[in-house]
């Protein structure tokens, strides 16, 4: 996902979006732990826009 497009969005929609991450984030982790990943790099692509989902928030919340 591009910053552009996460940019884009509300307040309210970046706060779903970073909550519904957070939640596949989580299950990723988990069945990683167990081996059950096919593609472990999208732990970190998740992580990545979780990351850039809370700059955007932090960005609109500061203006």
């Amino acid at each position: 996902m591009k910053f552009k497009e996460i940019s884009d969005l509300t307040v309210e929609e970046l706060r779903k979006r970073e909550k519904a991450m957070n939640v596949e984030l989580f299950e990723m982790k988990m069945k990683h732990s167990l081996g059950q990943v096919s593609n472990p790099l999208k732990i970190r692509d998740i992580r990545r826009d979780v990351a850039r989902v809370k700059t955007a928030l932090a960005l609109k919340l500061s203006h």
